[in-house]
């Protein structure tokens, strides 16, 4: 006999009853005036980052807006959401893709960038830990590809959109975001003076496109069960409204060379935000809704981090800033060939390899690369 199901109506919840703490709310009058009257590009505009950052600094009456996305679909719709709320700025769309270096240096061309928000990006990691080639190419390579245009163009600032999930990576996808933060670490050594490089790390996004948010409340909706990967598995939070802040608040008050996080408390525990979003739903945990562990999945690790060994404080406890470490470590132009030439090899041992020689500190977790990590620690031994 099957066990009757029960499916639930829709609910709505607020991202920031699930916090664990309370919001972050940053002055933003330095922000607007750092936008206002600017040219400001977008990368991944059409993403939940991306569209909320483009909302923000719309309302702030810059120059012109230009945004990128390869989503068609999304871009339109954000386009027209923009041009209903915004009527007055001038707002300017390209379906194009990061990695095509030839369609971002006719971008560049057509109009003074004076700050880039670099929010494109590969960020699912059990995803990406199957699918190492397009995240190298689009996180590393095309942070490369922009990177180096505005050097070239002397843009003002360039804020790049990264992850407590670079510390100490353990997976592929976090590899790239760390590997993307050195290069242009790299690029503050090498070109003092001209672009003023700025990493801001995140946390999860609660509600972002994919996360598990979402898919919580679908499976409440469909009457169960939740899916978590792990009892002890825990993640730093934030709101997209929150990563918004951080990123306009750092463009504005950054000279450069630092990494810029939110103090976001502690680490919130997976299974008390899926057993509160049940409770939010009107429903019990284990009675109405059942909880099924699943176990870690490739790439994922119990806990994240916000900064690494030798980075230091230099700000209020809310916002926490870290300067560079300078100069970058590894010669970066040589380790963008090797990894050009282990992606040409279409070889997935090959190009997770080449970022593990730049990045002693990522050890895979859950993952088939994990043999990497022996056959390095055996060659160190001899």
């Amino acid at each position: 006999m099957q066990t009757q199901r029960h499916t639930y109506p829709l609910f709505t919840f607020r991202p920031e009853d699930l916090l664990g703490r309370e919001p972050i709310v940053l002055d933003m009058q330095n922000a607007i005036q750092e936008i206002h009257g600017r040219n400001i590009l977008i990368t991944g505009a059409a993403g939940t980052i991306g569209s909320e950052l483009a909302a923000q600094v719309c309302a702030f009456a810059p120059a012109r807006v230009i945004l990128v996305d390869q989503s068609e679909t999304a871009l339109y719709e954000l386009d027209l959401q923009l041009q209903q709320q915004f009527p007055q700025t001038d707002i300017c769309n390209h379906i194009a893709s990061i990695t095509d270096a030839l369609r971002m240096a006719e971008l560049f061309s057509r109009t003074d960038i004076d700050i880039i928000f670099h929010a494109a990006a590969y960020k699912h990691v059990p995803f990406m830990e199957r699918h190492p080639y397009e995240a190298i190419k689009t996180n590393i390579l095309g942070t490369e590809i922009l990177a180096d245009l505005a050097i070239s163009h002397r843009v003002t600032k360039f804020i790049y959109i990264s992850t407590d999930k670079a510390v100490r990576p353990a997976n592929v996808m976090g590899a790239t975001k760390r590997f993307a933060e050195l290069y242009l670490q790299y690029l503050s050594s090498e070109y003092p003076g001209q672009t003023r490089f700025i990493i801001t790390r995140f946390g999860n996004v609660l509600g972002s496109n994919g996360s598990f948010l979402i898919r919580f409340a679908a499976q409440i909706r469909e009457g169960g069960p939740i899916t978590v990967t792990h009892p002890e598995a825990e993640r730093y939070m934030m709101t997209a409204n929150e990563a918004c802040q951080l990123v306009l608040h750092a463009a504005a008050t950054s000279d450069g060379n630092e990494i810029l996080t939110f103090d976001m408390g502690k680490p919130v525990r997976i299974v008390d935000v899926a057993r509160k979003m049940i409770r939010m739903a009107g429903l019990e945990p284990e009675k109405d809704i059942q909880l099924q562990f699943t176990g870690l999945r490739p790439g994922e690790k119990l806990t994240e981090e916000l900064i690494g060994a030798g980075l230091r404080i230099t700000s209020p406890a809310q916002l926490q800033t870290y300067r560079f470490h300078c100069p970058a470590e590894q010669c970066m132009r040589y380790a963008m060939s090797s990894l050009q030439k282990a992606l040409d090899s279409g070889q997935s041992g090959q190009m997770v390899s080449v970022l593990k020689a730049v990045i002693p500190e990522y050890i895979s977790a859950n993952s088939p690369y994990e043999k990497l990590d022996s056959l390095r620690s055996a060659i160190q031994a001899t």
